[in-house]
């Protein structure tokens, strides 16, 4: 499974990269800041709506320390996406948040 930095995300968010995030935490802890332009899918929610998603789209998938994160990036690798587990998680993000 791949893994990314938080100062990996923000150097290419630093750049203008198109970065597609989507965060698989519980709505209170969204609640308390969310990465910009991030898309919340909670974790529980991943099995039914992981059709939103396009398979051909590289996702950073992130949570609050990375459990969560690498069980959601191993459930869509399985289902044959590109995806990114963030290390840490929101527990050691620097970055802007949006509430």
């Amino acid at each position: 499974m791949k893994s990314i930095t938080t100062d990996e995300v923000l150097a290419l968010l630093d750049a203008n990269e198109d970065l597609h995030i989507i965060d698989v935490r519980e709505d209170e802890e969204v609640a308390n800041g969310i990465i910009p332009g991030a898309v919340h899918i909670p974790l529980g929610q991943i099995p039914e709506r992981f059709e939103e998603l396009d398979p051909e789209t590289p996702y950073i998938i992130v949570c609050h320390a990375g459990g969560r994160s690498f069980s959601a990036c191993t459930y869509l690798e399985g289902k044959g996406y590109d995806v990114t587990n963030l290390e840490g998680g929101m527990s050691v993000w620097g970055g802007e948040l949006e509430f």
